[in-house]
């Protein structure tokens, strides 16, 4: 794809490229939106370095591709900036967010298109990077008759799994965890490809197996995702900015790095209930 004013370099050739000539402090004229766009859409996730945003400036960022999600149980951290979600771990920590492989928030009904990552504080050391799963190649890779077997069935997933440490933690009067069923197979509704959409964080069962083939089955699943030949690994700096899109990329953060101090905000942008169209 030719791009006029952003130059894009792959990190590998199945997902990952970095952006080389935006300001995301500053709003996007409407060809450099498009392009970006386009790159997050061929590459699944995007990075750019060295960027200094405020608060009002990163979610203006988020703004151009959708509304801003507000995450259901996480603390809020500024109550005049709901959908920012503080992203940290220090010398008291002893887990940290992310730390399995997942698509944001997929227990809700519409799950986020995407999500923004700003990171100011990283390990001084080295550490804490985070890795990204293409998931249309987790599909495609698969046998035929496995794919065909995953076309017919749905996943619940459940909030509860991955945030349940978080009861008693917050004080907000709305919190809560959702759960909802979606196509094991998931259309993307820009691209038209079909990715995977169970993940380790998130996922509990397939509700039309049995328990025991539910779990083989989702097992399976979940160590194809974490395929090597599926990923990039991104090394953070102070400034870095990750974009990816939920709906085809997982991701896992590594807690590697105790006990220094990362920090950054999140915005995540809304999306929409997921589909399956027919392979």
């Amino acid at each position: 794809m030719a791009y006029q004013t952003i130059d894009v370099r792959k990190l590998t050739p199945t997902i990952g490229a970095e952006i080389v000539g935006v300001d995301l402090a500053r709003p996007l004229g409407n060809q450099q939106f498009q392009e970006v766009h386009d790159a997050l859409m061929d590459n699944l996730v995007i990075f750019f370095r060295n960027q200094d945003m405020s608060i009002e400036q990163h979610k203006a960022f988020g703004r151009r591709f959708g509304t801003l999600h507000v995450h259901p149980n996480a603390p809020i951290a500024f109550p005049e900036h709901p959908e920012i979600l503080v992203i940290k771990a220090d010398e008291t920590s002893t887990r940290v967010a992310g730390e399995v492989w997942h698509s944001d928030v997929s227990c809700d009904a519409e799950p986020p298109m995407g999500s923004i990552l700003h990171l100011t504080t990283v390990p001084p050391d080295g550490g804490g990077d985070t890795l990204f799963a293409n998931m249309y190649r987790a599909y495609e890779t698969l046998s035929e008759p496995m794919r065909h077997l995953l076309d017919g069935l749905t996943a619940v997933h459940d909030s509860g799994k991955a945030h349940r440490y978080r009861v008693g933690a917050t004080d907000r009067p709305d919190v809560a965890f959702p759960q909802a069923e979606h196509p094991i197979v998931r259309t993307h509704p820009v691209t038209g490809r079909q990715a995977l959409y169970v993940n380790r964080g998130f996922t509990v069962r397939i509700p039309q197996l049995r328990p025991h083939e539910s779990d083989a089955l989702l097992e399976m699943l979940y160590r194809h995702i974490e395929t090597p030949e599926f990923q990039c690994r991104y090394a953070w700096q102070p400034g870095s900015v990750a974009f990816w899109d939920n709906r085809s990329a997982q991701h896992h953060a590594m807690f590697d790095y105790f006990p220094h101090r990362r920090y950054g905000h999140r915005v995540t942008v809304c999306g929409d209930k997921p589909f399956h169209r027919g392979s």
